[in-house]
């Protein structure tokens, strides 16, 4: 497991968040989003997207309905709710803390 892997899965699931306030989206599309918007630098596997929307789902941040892929295959379309809304605010404001004091100490010295 590469430090770029560790990082993902640490912040998954504001990424997802993320991608779900811009949209809502299937599985698939959220993992090619993730990728693009992080200029090929994030890539999100199968075996970590999805246990992460079962999570955010169970946790009321997320809500699924079927719906029909670009493709016109039927698949599932998560979207945030209300609650999960506020947990990306509050998540983002702590990942620019956590990012600031990291920056601080990797620019000591």
């Amino acid at each position: 497991m590469t430090a770029r892997t560790e990082l993902l899965q640490g912040s998954l699931d504001l990424l997802v968040l993320k991608t779900l306030d811009l949209e809502p989206l299937h599985g698939w599309a959220i993992a090619k989003r993730i990728q693009l918007l992080s200029r090929d630098v994030l890539e999100v596997n199968q075996g970590s997207l999805y246990p992460a929307l079962y999570r955010l789902r169970d946790r009321g941040l997320i809500e699924s309905e079927f719906g029909e892929s670009e493709e016109g295959r039927r698949v599932k379309v998560y979207a945030l709710t209300p609650k999960g809304r506020a947990a990306l605010v509050s998540g983002e404001q702590s990942w620019r803390l956590f990012a600031d004091a990291v920056e601080a100490i990797l620019a000591a010295g």
